[in-house]
């Protein structure tokens, strides 16, 4: 209800906190009432760049999709402490801080409201996509806890860990754990790559290294019809990465995929043949296409 004290609460969070963000911070207030107003939603997204980034002129910020373009784009890396207070619908929290992705690792989010059912909504990183619930069984929450902290708590890791046990039993979660444990604790791409390693078949596999090779960025459409050329079946190659959280279609219909996966695809590439490129399976990177061709030129 309102008058109990949220944004006061949240104003001495943020006042307390905000020090430790290197000023990347943001308290955009009253957010129901102005993305109620004429282009509201678009000048709380300025507001939030110009707070983040210290910067005052965006005039290719002219609408929703331009705003959230250039928050992905300009914020992914930067660990950002954002407020949003008394929101009252979903399309607000979609247009400033729609997914984890969009903002740096130890980034931190708090939204007030007086809506409960908003909050439900929102999705809860390692529960929400291994359980497609807030609250799991007790058994289930100890388990996850372990997965938490084997990962050091990486949004991105928890997403696609999270997808691939989900609907699994209390044995294969434990046989999971016991994987990441065997697994050095910074070496994130290794136990990223156990969503990988699980791939049902082949050629989903090959579609995966070939996105994140060469088509990270580029329109679903497009890469679905280069794949079908090749006897991939993308359609439901690229549903199978969707639903395990190793790549995303953004509002343009491009494949997206996290930069830690697209290193993760071009690293198992690349250990296939480490000192040989004209051994592995796939070519990116210039200097090693140049190498080859050189080579097989003069052979």
């Amino acid at each position: 209800m309102g008058g109990i004290g949220k944004t006061t609460i949240a104003k001495a969070v943020f006042n307390q906190l905000c020090h430790g963000f290197q000023g990347s911070c943001s308290f955009l207030s009253n957010v129901r009432e102005v993305s109620e107003q004429p282009n509201g939603l678009v000048q709380l997204q300025k507001q939030l760049l110009h707070d983040t980034l210290k910067l005052r002129n965006f005039k290719n910020l002219s609408s929703i999709d331009s705003g959230i373009h250039l928050i992905k784009e300009r914020l992914r890396y930067r660990r950002v402490f954002v407020v949003l207070d008394d929101l009252d619908q979903m399309k607000q929290v979609d247009a400033l801080v729609g997914d984890r992705n969009w903002f740096g690792p130890g980034s931190r989010i708090i939204i007030t409201t007086r809506n409960a059912h908003l909050l439900d909504q929102l999705e809860v990183a390692l529960h929400w996509h291994a359980f497609k619930q807030i609250h799991p069984s007790n058994e289930y929450v100890k388990i996850s806890n372990e997965v938490v902290d084997y990962v050091g708590g990486l949004p991105i890791a928890l997403e696609v860990l999270g997808s691939y046990l989900c609907k699994r039993s209390i044995p294969e979660w434990r046989s999971a754990v016991e994987k990441l444990r065997k697994i050095p604790h910074q070496q994130i791409q290794k136990k990223l790559r156990i969503s990988f390693d699980a791939l049902d078949d082949d050629k989903t596999k090959d579609i995966f290294l070939d996105i994140a090779c060469f088509f990270a960025g580029v329109d679903k459409d497009h890469v679905a019809k280069i794949l079908d050329g090749c006897g991939l079946f993308p359609e439901i190659g690229i549903r199978v990465l969707i639903q395990r959280s190793l790549v995303k279609i953004d509002c343009w219909n491009r494949l997206v995929m996290h930069d830690l996966l697209r290193d993760m695809g071009r690293e198992i590439v690349r250990v296939a043949s480490p000192n040989h490129p004209g051994k592995r399976s796939r070519l990116w990177f210039h200097e090693d296409v140049l190498e080859v061709l050189k080579k097989h030129m003069v052979n």
